[in-house]
């Protein structure tokens, strides 16, 4: 079971630049490229505040990649 990262495409999504998405978090742009290229896992209290601003829940951020699967065979 593995988790696929779902950030930079809810980002991408949302109109937000993310330069403001950075600052917001109190991060640098450089660490949220880590966050979506998941060379690093978003603290939860990041998340929560990243979640907030795009209008999603937590659990939004990830997918399991077996939820993909699933997908294609219905």
């Amino acid at each position: 079971m593995m988790l696929i990262c779902r950030i930079e495409q809810l980002i991408q999504n949302s109109g937000f630049r993310k330069n403001y998405i950075a600052e917001r978090l109190g991060i640098s742009v450089r660490q949220l490229r880590k966050y979506e290229k998941q060379e690093s896992l978003i603290p939860i209290d990041k998340a929560y505040l990243l979640a907030k601003m795009l209008n999603i829940k937590v659990d939004d951020l990830y997918e399991m990649a077996e939820d993909r699967k699933n997908e294609t065979k219905l």
